[in-house]
C-alpha cells in the first residue's frame, strides 16, 4: 500500500512538471528550431488537458490518504501498539506472580511465624489477581485484534477502489468528447508529420547524390575548368580556409590553418573548437595583392591602411586566391555599404579592367565624340559605370556646360593659406603664440560657433573636389560624384582623409579630429546646393561659390561619404541656411526698427525746436506789444517809474522789431 501510495505521488508530481514544461516550451530558443506556431499551440493543448490530469491524480493523491493510508496507520500505530503494551504487562503480572509463589513455597515447616505467613499469602493475593486481570484484558484485546485485523485490511482496499473509481469518473467528465476529437486530429497530424518527414528525407537523399555527381570535380584541390567555374570577382563576402603565416622567430614562420570570413569591413578568423571568431585585420581603405613566397603556392598578402599590419594568407587554388584578392578590394572600397553590392562591384572592377587597356586621353575622346550627337564625351561614358544612371536633363545638357573637359581633380584637402594668413602665423611665431597650420586663426570663427544656435557634428570622408561651371544645375553634383569615384576606381586611390563636419548657422567647419584644429571654413552664405547620392544615400556633397561671389560663372564641387545618411546631413545644411535667413532677416527688422525709431526721435527734436521758436515769437510779441506802451507810465503814488537798462534795450529792440515787421508787411 505505501508503495502505492508513494508512486501515486510520484506520478502526480511528475504529471504537473510535465505540464509546467509544456507552457514553457515557447520560451524555449533551439538553434535549428523555427517559429512554429501550430506546434506551439498543440504543445498549449495538451500542457492544458495535463494540467487537469494533474489536477485528478491530485485528488487521487488525497484520497488514497485519507481511505487507505490512514485505516492501516491507525492498526499499526494505535492496536498493535496497544497488544504490545498489555503483553508487557502480563509478563510483568506473570513474573510477579511467579516469584510470590516461590516465596510462599519456601514457608519453614519448623518456624511458623504467622505475620510472615501472613504477608505472604498477601502478596500472593494480589499477584494472582493482578495477573488474572492483565491476562482477561490481554486476551480480550487478542480476540478485538483478529476482528480490527480483517477492518485494517479491508478498509484500505476499499478505499482504494473508491478513489480510483472516483479518479476515472472525474477523469471521464475532463476529457470529453471534444478532446477525443482533438487526440485523433493531432493522431492524424502526426501521421501526415511522419509521411512528410519520409518524403523529405528521400529528397534529400536524391539531392546528395546529385550533388555528388556534379561536384565531383570540385573535391581536387587543383584549379578547376575555367570555363566550368570561372572567377567572380563581384563578392563583397567570402568564407572559407586559409593558411595563414605566423612568425615564429626573426627568419622562421609557421603557417596554420584556419578558417576566414569577412564580416562588414573587417576580415575574421574562427579556429577550431571556438566559439566566436576574432578580428584579423581591418580591410577599410586596405591593399591586397598576389605575392611569391619561397614555400607555398596561391599566397596573397593584406595591408592595412596605416601600413602597420600585412597579414599573408594561403589559399587552396588559383581561383580561390583571385576571389579572396577581389572581395578584399571590393571591401576596401567600401562597396559593400551600397544597396547593390555586387552589381556595383562588377561595373567597378569591369571598368578598372577597361582603364588597364591602352586607350587615348579624355581630352582626346572629347574632341572626337564632340561632333557626333549620339551620347556625351568620352569622360562621360568611362564613368557611367559608377553611381545612378543619368537623368534626362543631364542627357540632353552637354558635358562641358557643367564641367570642363580638363579640369584637375583634387583628392585630398589642402587649405589654401593666403599671405596675408602667413604673415598672421609669422608674427604669432614672433609672439611665441602657436599658429594653425592651416591658416585659421580660431578667434573669430570660435566666437561664430559660440553664438550660433545650430551646432550639429557629423563624421565624414573627403572623397574629392573639382571646378564646375555652373552651380544651379540640379545634375552638377551627380555628375561630380560620378567623375570623382570613377577616377578613383581608376587609378586605384583608396585613401580617404577623415574629418569632423560641423554645421553651424554661419559656416560649414572641417575640423581635424585629432588635433581639433579647422581645416576648412565654408561660409554658409556661399552654399548654393546640397543633395545626396540616388543610390548610395552615404555620398553626399554641395556646391560653393567662389569668393568673387555670383557674378564669377565658376563655382567649386566638394563630395563627402558619411557614415550615416548623407541626406540628414543635407536636411541639416538647409535647416542652418534656414535659421541663418530668419536670423538675417529679424537682424534686417531690428536695424529697420531703429531707423524708424531714430526718425521718430529727429522728428520729435524737430517738433520741440518749432515749439521753442514759437514760444520765442510769442514772447517777442508780447516784448512789442510791452513796448508799444507809453514809456515811464506814472505810478499810483504820482511819482514816475525809471526803466533798467535792460527794459530799455528789450524796449529799444521790440522797437526794432516793430519797425521791421512793419517793412516786412
Amino acid at each position: 500500500m505505501q508503495r502505492i501510495y508513494d508512486a501515486q505521488n510520484e506520478l502526480s508530481a511528475a504529471t504537473h512538471l510535465t505540464s509546467r514544461l509544456l507552457k514553457e516550451y515557447d520560451k524555449q530558443r533551439f538553434p535549428l528550431g523555427g517559429d512554429d506556431e501550430v506546434m506551439s499551440s498543440t504543445l498549449q493543448q495538451f500542457a492544458k488537458v495535463i494540467d487537469e490530469l494533474s489536477s485528478c491524480h491530485a485528488v487521487l493523491s488525497t484520497q488514497l490518504a485519507d481511505a487507505m493510508m490512514f485505516p492501516i496507520t491507525q492498526f499499526k500505530e494505535r492496536d498493535l501498539k496497544e497488544i504490545l503494551t498489555l503483553k508487557e504487562v502480563f509478563q510483568i503480572s506473570s513474573d510477579d506472580h511467579d516469584t510470590a509463589i516461590n516465596r510462599y513455597s519456601r514457608l519453614s515447616k519448623k518456624r511458623d511465624n504467622d505475620k510472615l505467613r501472613a504477608e505472604v499469602v498477601e502478596d500472593v493475593y494480589t499477584s494472582r489477581k493482578k495477573q488474572h486481570q492483565t491476562m482477561m484484558h490481554y486476551f480480550c484485546s487478542l480476540n478485538t485484534l483478529q476482528y480490527k485485523k480483517k477492518t485494517a485490511l479491508l478498509e484500505p482496499l476499499l478505499g482504494y477502489m473508491q478513489a480510483q473509481i472516483s479518479f476515472f469518473k472525474l477523469g471521464s467528465e475532463n476529457l470529453t468528447q471534444q478532446w477525443e476529437d482533438f487526440l485523433g486530429t493531432i493522431g492524424t497530424s502526426v501521421q501526415n508529420v511522419r509521411r512528410e518527414m519520409e518524403e523529405e528525407v528521400g529528397q534529400m537523399q536524391q539531392t546528395i547524390q546529385q550533388m555528388e555527381r556534379s561536384c565531383d570535380p570540385l573535391y581536387a584541390p587543383c584549379d578547376p575548368d575555367p570555363a566550368y567555374s570561372s572567377v567572380c570577382r563581384s563578392l563583397t563576402r567570402k568564407q572559407g580556409y586559409l593558411h595563414i603565416r605566423n612568425k615564429t622567430g626573426l627568419v622562421s614562420s609557421s603557417w596554420e590553418r584556419q578558417y576566414f570570413f569577412t564580416q562588414g569591413g573587417n576580415l575574421m578568423h574562427q579556429g577550431r573548437g571556438e566559439v566566436a571568431g576574432g578580428l584579423v585585420t581591418d580591410l577599410d581603405n586596405c591593399s591586397v595583392m598576389a605575392v611569391d613566397c619561397d614555400d607555398r603556392r596561391f599566397c596573397f598578402q593584406v595591408t592595412s591602411f596605416d601600413g602597420k599590419k600585412v597579414v599573408t594568407l594561403q589559399a587552396e587554388s588559383r581561383k580561390d586566391c583571385e576571389e579572396w584578392i577581389a572581395t578584399i578590394n571590393n571591401i576596401s572600397k567600401r562597396i559593400y555599404l551600397s544597396e547593390n553590392a555586387e552589381e556595383l562591384a562588377a561595373r567597378v572592377n569591369q571598368s578598372a579592367l577597361e582603364a588597364v587597356t591602352p586607350s587615348p586621353s579624355f581630352q582626346q575622346r572629347h574632341e572626337s565624340m564632340r561632333p557626333s550627337s549620339k551620347g556625351r564625351s568620352g569622360r562621360a561614358s568611362s564613368i557611367s559605370s559608377v553611381g545612378s544612371e543619368p537623368s534626362p536633363a543631364l542627357s540632353v545638357l552637354s558635358l562641358d556646360a557643367l564641367v570642363a573637359p580638363e579640369t584637375p581633380i583634387q583628392f585630398d584637402i589642402i587649405s589654401p593659406v593666403s599671405e596675408e594668413n602667413l604673415g598672421q602665423n609669422k608674427t604669432a611665431a614672433q609672439s611665441g603664440r602657436r599658429s594653425n597650420p592651416f591658416g585659421e586663426s580660431g578667434d573669430g570663427t570660435s566666437e561664430d560657433s559660440e553664438d550660433s544656435i545650430l551646432h550639429q557634428l557629423f563624421i565624414v570622408r573627403f572623397l574629392g573636389s573639382m571646378e564646375v561651371r555652373t552651380a544651379e544645375s540640379v545634375d552638377v553634383i551627380s555628375e561630380t560624384m560620378r567623375q570623382i569615384l570613377a577616377a578613383r576606381a581608376i587609378h586605384n586611390i583608396f585613401r580617404m582623409t577623415e574629418s569632423h563636419l560641423l554645421v553651424t548657422c554661419d559656416c560649414l567647419k572641417l575640423i581635424d579630429p585629432q588635433t581639433q584644429v579647422t581645416r576648412l571654413r565654408f561660409p554658409l552664405s556661399s552654399v548654393v546646393q546640397c543633395s545626396s547620392h540616388q543610390d548610395n544615400r552615404r555620398l553626399f556633397g554641395f556646391v560653393l561659390h567662389p569668393a568673387g561671389g555670383r557674378g564669377d560663372s565658376r563655382a567649386v564641387c566638394y563630395i563627402f561619404e558619411s557614415n550615416n545618411d548623407g541626406e540628414k546631413i543635407c536636411d541639416s545644411i538647409g535647416l542652418a541656411k534656414q535659421i541663418a535667413f530668419h536670423s538675417e532677416m529679424d537682424r534686417k527688422a531690428v536695424e529697420k526698427r531703429k531707423e524708424e525709431d531714430k526718425a521718430k526721435e529727429k522728428q520729435q527734436e524737430e517738433l520741440s525746436k518749432q515749439r521753442q521758436i514759437e514760444k520765442d515769437l510769442e514772447e517777442q510779441s508780447r516784448l512789442i506789444a510791452a513796448s508799444s506802451r507809453p514809456a515811464n507810465p506814472p505810478a499810483p503814488d504820482g511819482q514816475f517809474l525809471v526803466l533798467s537798462n535792460s527794459q530799455s534795450e528789450d524796449s529799444d529792440a521790440g522797437e526794432e522789431g516793430k519797425k521791421q515787421g512793419e517793412s516786412e508787411a
